[in-house]
């Protein structure tokens, strides 16, 4: 599992971040805005929040050979390809209203949250990732250490960005998408998913756990 996944990180985003692009380009018939937010969004997200996750707050960790101290420097693309690629794959017809923006929230939460659940397991028990969580110092297995935090983080990444596109849809829908708007609403969707599912996570953790989990937690002897 720890060589099909390190032959992963590198061979897949050689192919699905070009290819996602072309697709999702292709898909919205040459409107690059539109294609920037279904593209770059995941991206950007995957190189700020596990970068800060990783050398800022030390809670995650990478062991690969290619390293920016505990981050892998190729990660956004890693993530962000393939969950571009996801979304393009349940893509349905552009929001023609606010209900299709609710839909595409509740699809992209479902299918990033599952996906990204099980790789998360799956890089936990390679060995390629560790993270030091409570479940963690606790000593339990990867499932309950993925699941103290990847619901929120994927769950909840997946919502804001479905929500994302079907509110830029929407608004080019209406003619209303000039660049002002745009660089607006990129923006704010870039923010909403950098900030809600981090702060639904700390909230779970101080329930849980009587911390915020932003901190590497000790193993009890």
């Amino acid at each position: 599992m720890k060589r099909a996944l390190s032959i992963y990180q590198y061979a897949a985003p050689l192919v699905l971040a070009p290819l996602s692009f072309l697709l999702w380009k292709r898909e919205y018939s040459g409107n690059l805005k539109l294609a920037a937010t279904a593209w770059l969004i995941p991206i950007l997200w995957a190189y700020i929040v596990p970068g800060i996750g990783t050398n800022v707050l030390n809670v995650w960790e990478f062991d690969t050979r290619l390293r920016l101290g505990r981050f892998r420097p190729h990660h956004g693309f890693v993530f962000g390809s393939a969950t571009a690629m996801i979304a393009w794959l349940v893509h349905g017809p552009p929001a023609r209203d606010l209900w299709d923006v609710a839909r595409n929230a509740l699809i992209l939460c479902s299918v990033i949250g599952f996906w990204n659940l099980l790789y998360e397991v799956k890089a936990l028990q390679s060995g390629i990732l560790h993270v030091y969580n409570q479940p963690w110092a606790d000593g339990r297995d990867e499932t309950a250490i993925a699941l103290d935090y990847a619901p929120w983080f994927f769950g909840g990444f997946g919502a804001l960005y479905g929500a994302g596109i079907g509110l830029m849809e929407w608004l080019d829908r209406r003619g209303a998408l000039s660049m002002p708007i745009f660089a607006a609403a990129f923006g704010l969707v870039l923010v909403l998913t950098l900030t809600v599912p981090a702060g639904g996570y700390v909230l779970q953790s101080i329930r849980r756990h009587r911390h915020w989990g932003t901190r590497p937690v000790k193993r009890s002897c």
